[in-house]
């Protein structure tokens, strides 16, 4: 439901009330073909996103899938190909490229990044550092280069940060206020704390009532010794700034998750095209 209003929507700010360089220049009974080339290698992602615009542009498209999403693609491949309405083609076209080649470049640098952590026990997250209202898509994108999802939003966890913490009066305020919060609504949420050093570490560890602890820029050094005190207690979280230069010697300090925001505020689209044929 949520994919199909944000189609809806996209085509609404795209097409207005029409798309008048094709309504004056082709006829509404001239049918056509297309493929979907690809211009640049990588990882291929949005293909089912795809055939769902087309679908919702015009049900009589006839759109063949001839590659899925995940595979490795090179230069001058085929996505997939699609035939009827000229019109309609040409009203689906910017949106399937838009949110092919950002899912896409966001499947491929995951993917890049996934690979770097091969051989350690940790696994890599996204975070919400997306784009409004494309945030469903650029997670999709994420899962489908390898990496985990980390929570979807403000909803289905509780993640108490660094800001949580100074507003809330503490850590040990923070954390009874969210599990009383949990008490009292009846919700069944995760609960994960930020912590900035082992100071604070100390403080959570002593605490407790938490499911996941995220360790916050700490440095190499330290997040071993987080990662030892810690002692398998609680599943720990890497995160701040990490990127393929790092991604690495975070991992091999051990620790269970790496988020990165990188995954999604710092990719480049990958290039691919729909060509008449």
């Amino acid at each position: 439901m949520y994919i199909k209003k944000f189609i809806q929507t996209a085509l609404a700010e795209d097409i207005g009330d029409g798309d008048h360089t094709s309504l004056s220049t082709i006829p509404s009974t001239a049918t056509g073909r297309a493929r979907l080339l690809v211009k640049e290698d990588g990882i291929l992602a949005g293909v089912a996103l795809a055939t769902m615009i087309f679908e919702e542009v015009d049900k009589n498209l006839e759109v063949q899938i001839l590659l899925e999403d995940g595979i490795a693609i090179k230069k001058g491949e085929v996505v997939l190909t699609v035939a009827g309405s000229s019109q309609s083609i040409l009203k689906a076209e910017r949106l399937v490229l838009n949110c092919m080649q950002r899912m896409s470049g966001i499947a491929t640098y995951t993917a890049s990044m996934v690979k770097l952590l091969e051989g350690t026990n940790t696994k890599l997250l996204d975070t919400r550092k997306t784009t409004p209202n494309f945030r469903l898509c650029e997670k999709w994108a994420c899962k489908i280069g390898g990496a985990e999802n980390h929570r979807y939003a403000l909803f289905d966890m509780i993640l108490i940060k660094d800001n949580h913490v100074d507003y809330a009066g503490g850590i040990k305020n923070a954390i009874n206020q969210a599990n009383e919060y949990l008490k009292e609504t009846g919700r069944d949420l995760r609960i994960e704390i930020e912590v900035r050093n082992l100071t604070e570490l100390q403080e959570v560890l002593a605490i407790g009532n938490i499911h996941r602890i995220m360790l916050d820029n700490f440095s190499f050094e330290d997040l071993r010794e987080a990662v030892r005190l810690i002692d398998g207690k609680y599943p720990t979280e890497a995160s701040g700034g990490i990127n393929e230069k790092t991604v690495r010697q975070y991992a091999e300090c051990g620790v269970d998750y790496i988020s990165c925001g990188a995954l999604t505020h710092h990719v480049n689209s990958l290039d691919l095209s729909l060509k008449a044929y």
